[in-house]
């Protein structure tokens, strides 16, 4: 029983840990702001996101928790995770989801290198003739089934600027942890999800009121419902009782810097 209670503490502080991990970005002119930190990378730098998935897998599996805690930055992505930090009286920001998020920095990448390592084709042809369109040089594409070492000796021998990784989690954040330790140039890895998929047209965007209402998630539960039914139907509820069991186990510690909300 004690070592039972002692892997819940532990579950709790990490995924306190996690909360805490989030860069919170209050409004439109911070937003840019970042776009444009993030379109200067001084070294190799790993975005993430997170998600009330992301949480799921990071409850269970380490080596999805180490890769999102080492990511460099973490941004929120939906609506689970907006409530999450409310209930532990954390601000929120803005919903930060790749989906919309990451186009916005390829096109600040214009007339760069980068490189597309995820999903299989046909998509990733698609993805890579699309950003090519928005003036991006695409200096390498690799489906998203290779083993880590087939990315590492792409990178080092293309020197991507911006490398899009869409290999799906835990995958791509272990994978991404990887390349920013062998990389010697400055470059953005960007852990994007599903992201060459919606760019490379293989699975639609959900209405705009929907997205701004944040139900894009049942959108893409009905378009793909095979796929994303545990990840919803069942995540979901998973995800608030993990939410639940943190708040009784009172390991939510005091918001970073001591900002809470209001």
């Amino acid at each position: 029983m004690a070592t039972q209670e002692a892997t819940k503490s532990e579950r709790a502080r990490n995924f306190m840990a996690l909360m805490n991990r989030i860069r919170i970005i209050d409004d439109e002119a911070a937003e840019q702001a970042l776009l444009d930190e993030l379109s200067r990378p001084t070294r190799p730098f790993i975005l993430s996101f997170l998600n009330a998935h992301a949480v799921n897998l990071g409850w269970n599996q380490p080596g999805m928790l180490e890769g999102l805690m080492r990511s460099d930055l973490v941004l929120r992505d939906g609506i689970g995770v907006k409530l999450g930090l409310k209930a532990f009286q954390r601000p929120f920001g803005l919903n930060m989801n790749g989906t919309d998020f990451i186009p916005k920095i390829a096109r600040a990448y214009k007339g760069r290198k980068v490189a597309l390592f995820g999903t299989r084709s046909p998509w990733l042809d698609n993805a890579r003739r699309t950003l090519e369109e928005w003036g991006l040089n695409v200096v390498a594409s690799q489906e998203g089934f290779d083993p880590p070492e087939t990315y590492l000796r792409l990178a080092a021998e293309t020197k991507p600027e911006l490398i899009i990784m869409a290999m799906g989690m835990p995958k791509q954040e272990e994978v991404s942890v990887k390349l920013r330790e062998a990389l010697t140039h400055p470059a953005l890895i960007v852990n994007g999800g599903a992201i060459l998929d919606y760019i490379g047209g293989k699975v639609p965007r959900a209405p705009v009121v929907m997205r701004k209402t944040g139900m894009e998630w049942l959108f893409r539960l009905a378009v793909e419902p095979r796929r994303l039914f545990s990840r919803y139907v069942l995540g979901i509820p998973i995800y608030f009782a993990h939410v639940a069991e943190v708040r009784r186990s009172g390991e939510t510690g005091e918001p970073p810097g001591g900002r809470a909300v209001r």
